[in-house]
């Protein structure tokens, strides 16, 4: 596994899932109720282990696969978070990413500083033209979150399945390298 990568910003280290962050990864991720809009939600300590194990990619880039990153704030050395990034087959030079924060970090800006670094290392340091993200479309806060990184809306899909077998909109967001401005980057 590329276990050295480590992503630091001013309050957070972004670095590989391991399995050690289960019971972690578990707390936050197992709650249906605060994680109605997110994709996977676990229902037994095993379902993440599978995860770490099985469906999270060991090496980053490759075409196809899903890299999984947590977030750890630094003054409390505390998993508070993961971001995934999915690096398509297709085309190589685009990937999609997604954020999980555990609610008891909502609202103080470590979604936004994690994933504005998520953005510098994919475009700097993978050499990546185009990020998406693909958002329920009910997920007000996520919206809010892309949005003021610079994201725009490409694309509104509706009524694809949901959770509890319920349909929803998705909204598709794109931002371009040529995009992400030397203001944002900082």
């Amino acid at each position: 596994m590329d276990r050295n990568i480590q992503i630091i910003s001013e309050r957070l280290i972004m670095r590989p899932i391991q399995l050690a962050d289960s019971d972690s990864i578990f707390l936050y991720r197992s709650n249906s109720v605060i994680n109605q809009y997110q994709g996977w939600i676990p229902q037994t300590i095993d379902d993440v282990n599978d995860f770490i194990l099985n469906l999270t990619s060991p090496q980053i880039n490759q075409p196809g696969t899903w890299f999984q990153f947590v977030i750890i704030k630094k003054d409390e050395n505390e998993l508070i978070g993961d971001i995934g990034v999915h690096f398509h087959a297709s085309d190589t030079s685009q990937v999609e990413i997604g954020c999980t924060l555990n609610h008891k970090h909502h609202g103080k800006s470590f979604a936004f500083e994690a994933v504005h670094s998520i953005i510098n290392y994919l475009f700097d340091e993978w050499g990546k033209r185009r990020i998406i993200a693909s958002i329920d479309s009910r997920n007000y806060p996520s919206i809010r979150l892309i949005e003021r990184l610079g994201f725009q809306k490409k694309a509104h899909i509706k009524e694809i399945p949901a959770q509890n077998n319920e349909c929803a909109d998705d909204l598709i967001y794109a931002l371009l390298k040529d995009e992400w401005s030397a203001s944002k980057r900082t």
